[in-house]
């Protein structure tokens, strides 16, 4: 039966791309194998090749902070990437590189059936739609929006949002960013007085 820690296990042994001999470590991901939220991002940067963890350096930061702001910690999420190596100087993944990796984090996603999947950027997002049947065009038509699909169970409301680096770059967009990680908040019960789960909804059915 698959674990996290096994699926771990076998992303630091993996060689199914070229992207094993160019990285410093593997960056499996990391986070509660209970998580009812998880982060995905597209692959590890500088920091993360170093540390050999997702999310650690600038952008990072500024993803730590957001989850904090909604009452969580990085220990009650998971945070991951599609990749789980580096690609050198940071360029995009191909899809080669993408086809040969996407599986382990498939195989995290069935192992802790979150409630919420939070696709950072476009990469995640386009991944992401397309494994569970939906259109996806650009980062920017369907981040305002929260998709709501049966999986394992239960609903799983999918949303998209810009990489957090994507931010730092924008500034200006930060006070919106904090808005929609407490839709966040609200999607997974925290905040009881909202329990919207309108199919296709905006980011805007949650606010106040």
């Amino acid at each position: 039966m698959d674990s996290l820690a096994t699926i771990e296990e076998e992303i630091k042994k993996c060689k199914k791309c070229d992207l094993w001999s160019t990285k410093r470590n593997y960056v499996p991901g990391d986070g509660s194998e209970n998580a009812d939220v998880v982060f995905i991002g597209e692959a590890p940067g500088r920091e993360e090749d170093l540390q050999g963890k997702p999310f650690v350096g600038n952008a990072g930061k500024l993803l730590t902070e957001m989850i904090e702001k909604i009452g969580l910690t990085r220990k009650d999420v998971f945070i991951g990437n599609v990749l789980k190596c580096r690609p050198p100087n940071n360029r995009d993944p191909t899809p080669e590189e993408i086809e040969a990796c996407s599986p382990y984090l498939i195989r995290q996603l069935e192992v802790i059936k979150p409630k919420v999947i939070v696709c950072l950027g476009r990469f995640s997002a386009s991944f992401i739609f397309e494994l569970f049947g939906l259109e996806f065009t650009n980062i920017s038509r369907v981040r305002r929006k929260v998709f709501n699909v049966e999986r394992w169970g239960k609903n799983v409301s999918i949303i998209a949002l810009y990489h957090p680096a994507a931010i730092l770059y924008r500034p200006q967009l930060r006070e919106e960013y904090e808005k929609e990680f407490g839709v966040i908040k609200d999607l997974i019960g925290a905040n009881k007085k909202e329990k919207k789960k309108i199919k296709n909804s905006t980011l805007l059915d949650y606010f106040d």
